[in-house]
């Protein structure tokens, strides 16, 4: 059991930081650490940490929210967006034969925290506020039917897609798009959730308990960090947490 908790403990502490920093999928952490450090199913896991990244983005969402680097409308269009091509992309996908795809998701969290690093996003509010409240609706269902579907198809990188689409083609500013990220990753996470433990039943408790509440402790804290950090700062620290990660998963997947 002390194994089970400090293993579950570790892979929310980095989920949360990832999430209340970056607007990242829980699963891309707990999933594999969980598959590969206690022999869980996959299947299993992948439920585990969708329901560790509902209360986790949620949090996140309300601090971001509360701090005025939400935005809701836009959200609510690009996650509709998301859910519609996102079962789009899942049935294409099992009608081809299987890619090589797995990794894209965690190589990409690596090479987004580079990014991060060498090229902070440092778009004003202002700016982003100026764009045209219809072409802002058009490029969210837009770029949110694409998202959708490339989670779809490849089954994961959700958080980090939608992180790379709001920064660099809808030109959010940071703290806007991770709050926004957030917002659309907690409906969604909740859907893939429900459907886990709909088809699968009831994953193990103590599991899902150790890994909700860490994931929940650490996004909270570094999503108020985060609120209240310098546009620069925060740059750096997403583009480390994210390198960090990236690096620590493969690592967990080359164990397998």
């Amino acid at each position: 059991m002390a194994y089970k908790f400090i293993i579950c403990f570790i892979a929310g502490t980095g989920a949360g930081l990832g999430t209340g920093f970056a607007g990242m999928s829980a699963a891309a952490v707990i999933s594999p650490v969980l598959i590969t450090l206690l022999g869980i199913p996959a299947y299993e896991a992948v439920g585990i940490a969708l329901a560790s990244d509902v209360l986790a983005s949620a949090a996140s969402a309300y601090t971001y929210w509360k701090n005025k680097n939400l935005d809701i409308k836009n959200g609510i269009i690009m996650m509709l967006s998301v859910l519609v091509f996102t079962l789009a992309g899942s049935f294409i996908a099992s009608l081809v034969p299987n890619t090589a795809m797995g990794n894209f998701s965690v190589f990409m969290t690596f090479l987004l925290g580079i990014k991060f690093i060498v090229r902070p996003v440092m778009t004003t509010k202002e700016s982003m506020e100026s764009v045209e409240g219809s072409k802002r609706f058009m490029q969210s269902a837009i770029c949110g039917a694409v998202v959708g579907f490339i989670c779809g198809f490849i089954g994961a990188g959700g958080g980090m897609m939608m992180l790379l689409v709001l920064t660099s083609v809808l030109g959010y500013e940071l703290k806007t798009a991770i709050g926004t990220s957030v917002f659309i990753m907690a409906f969604t996470a909740f859907t893939g959730a429900a459907s886990h433990f709909a088809i699968g039943g009831l994953p193990d408790v103590w599991c899902l308990l150790f890994c909700v509440i860490s994931t929940l402790l650490w996004a909270r804290i570094a999503a108020k960090f985060a609120n209240n950090a310098e546009p620069v700062t925060l740059n750096r620290l997403t583009g480390v947490v994210l390198a960090v990660l990236g690096v620590v998963v493969m690592a967990v997947n080359y164990i397998k």
